[in-house]
């Protein structure tokens, strides 16, 4: 079982996560790998004292990288694409 703080890592800020984010009231973070909706739901509520009504969730596959003669894999990744409830709001993103 995963803390809060270990679950979530690190928000991600892009211009697609920027108008979900103003857009619908979505907001995105990158998170441990083996986590599940479930988990990724109680840490965001945890954390920021907000409700979340949906958490969606995208895997990605690290890329195969060269350096020279040496070849190796980026690491996995996994984003997850959380909805808040009306009027909700995560102060992280405030003015980013």
């Amino acid at each position: 079982m995963l803390l809060g703080y270990q679950i979530i890592q690190s928000p991600v800020v892009t211009e697609k996560s920027t108008s979900l984010r103003s857009g619908s009231n979505q907001y995105s973070f990158y998170v441990h790998v083996k986590s599940n909706k479930i988990e990724i739901k109680k840490a965001i509520e945890q954390l920021f004292k907000v409700k979340v009504l949906k958490v969606n969730t995208v895997k990605s596959r690290g890329k195969k990288k060269r350096l020279g003669r040496y070849e190796g894999y980026t690491s996995s990744r996994k984003k997850a694409i959380v909805t808040l409830k009306a009027g909700d709001t995560i102060k992280v993103f405030e003015g980013v």
